[in-house]
């Protein structure tokens, strides 16, 4: 219903989208008007969680509001050409929420601004309605279900548990929250696929003195579907870790060894098929030239035709779950339940009974007589803790913090459709790590945003940029908590000082490896950080980043619910099972006992394939 408070936020936006768009209009097609940013704005207000969106809009009309004190006028209703000096006001302002505030908004304006062209070039994309149709089991009503095994989650580790199982002649029913979507229905890193296939449409957040953004897939395949299928084995000293200090049985090289190969095979990890994108390979001559480790690290992707082939000319196939084992569990007489939201679950005889909710209208109850949890790091302690279990759950949530640099060459390094570079430097590994990231105009521009002038010039300059990170192994730790009344769980989340002083250090490392690479400007992801444009500038860099003005990011979480025969820190024994019960388990990057340092699909997919066949009697 279009309310006054409902029509005074979107003017609001409105006014903040137009303002924060107009300095860049230096392309055609970054001119105005900008109702379409102001739409995607208000999407994603709407897609943030739940226990942040009212806050958001008060804060939003609070600031419009002070327009009145300052000016005489509502902040949307002044001016254009006197809306600037309001902004830069708080974007600069010692008040923490204030600077989150425009942020926010310029961020969404930012990426709404330069996916247009992209998305008017995207290729015609398809999915396939009628063949998930089919191969789903569609509820149209509420209704009660039965299973022999219920998996909530199909991401890497439920997909590959309800596979095999099924495959096993078990009766299998796999529960997804979001839809079923092929990797065809949007072109991937785009606003598109934020859309479609983000949680929260990737504005998800882990709260602390140093906030650290995060995503996560919510449809078919989870993260999968969304990741850059880098591949790494867990490091054999993190196994013999977690053996001896959580005390997992089963977890040495040789005994996952035989699962990491299946799931290489069954994903087609492979090494590019030619030469490696020329920013991928900037990061690989720059740590090379000083004398540090830096490798191609393999992707689950499958190639077809000539290995000669360039990768720009034969890009590949990512070989995500539903183009892998969701296919498979189907084929095996599995069944997929997909917009179906768990909320909570509870014991019913010898069994579990799960109640849910199906495409946000229909309720659903589930009866199983044994459950697989594999909702995430995030969602499978939430779950947990909303239906009475808490025992080290939800505790001890780690992830790989991230800070970036953006880097201008000489020279284009950059093209459209280039996905992200393959190449990381693992000289210091597991403490730290150096990679490229997606580099599109509108991901170029976003990592410009504390560099306002350089953004500006992305229409310009995007061929000569490229986004790289620096990533720690974390001291620190975070919490899980389901919050009544809300469906989405807080996230909270300490950095220790080693962490912000590896953070440093990693910034510090990777600007001397871009500069050997040849790069001419630098400018690192830090609120009122320095450019950098040559080695003597990197003085300028602060050696333990500083509370709140760090911009970081995640993909990586892990360890909310540890696995290990130490019931004083584990949540479930060495092979998943909820310690305390008989039937219920987890089987995704919750297990992990602590941050692996390295990409976390590859342990995630052994550990989950090791457990499925040890409840099965095969290991």
């Amino acid at each position: 219903m279009n309310t006054p408070g409902h029509q005074w936020f979107h003017d609001a936006v409105s006014a903040l989208a137009y303002s924060l768009a107009h300095p860049h209009e230096t392309a055609p097609e970054l001119s105005p008007p900008h109702n379409d940013l102001t739409r995607f704005i208000l999407t994603q207000h709407a897609q943030m969680p739940d226990y942040l969106r009212t806050p958001m809009r008060l804060a939003t009309l609070g600031f419009d509001s002070l327009g009145v004190l300052k000016g005489g006028k509502a902040f949307h209703r002044q001016a254009p050409e006197k809306r600037a000096r309001p902004i830069a006001a708080w974007k600069n302002s010692g008040v923490g929420f204030q600077r989150d505030l425009i942020r926010y908004f310029e961020s969404l304006a930012t990426l709404a601004l330069y996916s247009r062209e992209a998305e008017r070039r995207a290729p015609a994309l398809r999915e396939n309605e009628s063949d998930r149709q089919r191969a789903e089991l569609e509820l149209r009503a509420p209704q009660n279900l039965r299973a022999e095994i219920v998996v909530i989650g199909s991401g890497p580790g439920g997909a590959i548990t309800a596979c095999l199982l099924a495959e096993a002649g078990r009766d299998v029913l796999l529960l997804e929250e979001g839809a079923h979507l092929p990797l065809t229905s949007c072109a991937p890193f785009s606003q598109d696929e934020m859309l479609q296939k983000y949680r929260n449409g990737g504005q998800t957040v882990a709260l602390g003195k140093n906030k650290i953004a995060y995503v996560e897939g919510r449809c078919v395949g989870g993260g999968s579907e969304i990741n850059s299928g880098l591949y790494h084995r867990t490091p054999p000293e993190i196994l013999e870790r977690w053996r001896k200090e959580f005390r997992v049985e089963a977890l040495s090289e040789n005994d996952l060894s035989p699962h990491f190969e299946a799931c290489e095979r069954d994903v087609s990890v492979s090494l590019l098929p030619g030469t490696a994108p020329l920013a991928s390979l900037k990061l690989h001559d720059g740590a090379t030239k000083l004398g540090w480790k830096s490798l191609e690290i393999p992707r689950w992707f499958r190639y077809e035709g000539s290995a000669l082939r360039a990768p720009r000319s034969a890009p590949g196939q990512r070989q995500s779950m539903t183009e892998t084992f969701i296919p498979r569990f189907l084929k095996a007489g599995g069944r997929l339940l997909s917009q179906t939201r768990a909320h909570h679950f509870r014991q019913a005889g010898n069994g579990w009974l799960i109640e849910a909710q199906h495409q946000a209208t229909s309720l659903v109850e589930i009866t199983a007589e044994n459950l697989f949890l594999c909702a995430g790091a995030v969602h499978t302690p939430a779950l947990l803790r909303r239906s009475g279990i808490s025992r080290n759950i939800g505790d001890s949530l780690q992830v790989h913090p991230t800070a970036k640099i953006v880097a201008r060459f000489p020279e284009a390094v950059n093209s459209a459709g280039i996905g992200v570079p393959v190449h990381q430097v693992k000289e210091f590994s597991p403490r730290l790590s150096f990679g490229c990231s997606i580099s599109s105009p509108a991901y170029v521009a976003l990592g410009l945003i504390d560099h306002p002038e350089a953004a500006r010039e992305t229409a310009q300059t995007w061929e000569r940029t490229a986004i790289y990170y620096a990533m720690i192994t974390s001291e620190g730790h975070g919490t899980v908590r389901a919050l009544p009344g809300f469906r989405d769980p807080l996230v909270r989340y300490g950095l220790t000082a080693t962490d912000r002083r590896n953070l440093g250090d990693g910034l510090r490392k990777l600007a001397q490896i871009l500069f050997a690479s040849g790069a001419t400007e630098l400018y690192p992801s830090l609120t009122r950080g320095p450019v950098l444009r040559d080695d003597i500038s990197l003085g300028k860099l602060p050696e333990i980043l500083p509370d709140g003005l760090a911009n970081l990011m995640t993909i990586h979480l892990f360890s909310s619910c540890p696995m290990g025969e130490d019931r004083n820190r584990c949540a479930t024994d060495s092979f998943g099972r909820v310690h305390g019960f008989k039937n219920l388990f987890v089987s995704d990057a919750s297990l992990l006992c602590t941050a692996p340092g390295v990409n976390p699909q590859g342990s995630i997919m052994a550990i989950a394939r090791r457990n499925a066949l040890k409840l099965l009697g095969q290991l």
